[in-house]
């Protein structure tokens, strides 16, 4: 019997070292959560562990793979970008989303916030404005077994109505206001993270806590640079 038990624990090893040099981007994402996050402001152990999970790399185009890991935005297509590794687990840090949590995020992008977000709950409701993006996202997560994720192609102001309220909404694109249907699918004593201010050049990242009803807390956390939300947003300005 001890016998057995030493072997299945010299398999598991093999399996966690066979899967480390699959992967030749462990080092650099180990690296950057290291240095980049716990050497800054990052003490949340789930929001650690789960940036040290998610393939940043596979959520990039191949000409930047390299350059995944470094604490900076990329690219990605119609004009977007992803966000730096540090401000997407600083986002999440101040989110403090729970398992079991139903969360909102607005601006999909590429899906790599999304699948840390999904790291922490399987109840992850996405929605991206570009059909484009909402598709070639939704392929992605789905081929990284975030199966339980549900992405929408709509205008990410008026929330997901259907599936409020949300314990968590996190916005991934610029506002100069708070879209008001985003509070109202706010569960009481839920949360919203946005990058609040001009639109333009610079924002404020803001928690807002929802007390009860329209009694909110504010917060502001640190200066961002996110692009602008489009849509019924820019109407709004």
């Amino acid at each position: 019997m001890k016998r057995f038990f030493y072997v299945i624990i010299i398999l598991q090893i093999s399996l966690l070292t066979a899967h480390a040099q699959d992967d030749p981007f462990t080092k650099a994402r180990n690296r950057m959560v290291e240095h980049d996050l716990k050497g800054r402001d990052i003490t949340d152990p789930t929001v650690l562990r789960v940036m040290g999970k998610v393939q940043r790399h596979l959520f990039v185009d191949k000409s930047l793979q390299k350059s995944a890991y470094n604490d900076h935005p990329l690219p990605i297509a119609e004009g977007q970008t992803i966000s730096q590794p540090y401000i997407v687990a600083l986002m999440t840090q101040v989110l403090k989303l729970k398992h079991g949590e139903k969360v909102l995020e607005i601006g999909t992008g590429s899906g790599y916030q999304t699948a840390v977000l999904a790291e922490i709950t399987d109840k992850v409701y996405t929605i991206e404005i570009r059909k484009g993006l909402a598709e070639e996202a939704a392929a992605r997560l789905n081929n990284l077994d975030y199966k339980d994720v549900k992405v929408k192609n709509a205008d990410g102001y008026f929330g997901w109505e259907e599936h409020a309220p949300f314990d968590a909404i996190i916005v991934t694109a610029a506002a100069n206001h708070i879209p008001p249907p985003l509070i109202k699918q706010l569960k009481d004593g839920g949360r919203l993270v946005i990058p609040l201010g001009s639109t333009t050049y610079y924002q404020t990242l803001t928690v807002v806590k929802k007390i009860k009803g329209d009694d909110l807390r504010v917060e502001h956390i640190t200066g961002v640079a996110f692009v602008p939300m489009i849509g019924e947003a820019q109407k709004n300005r």
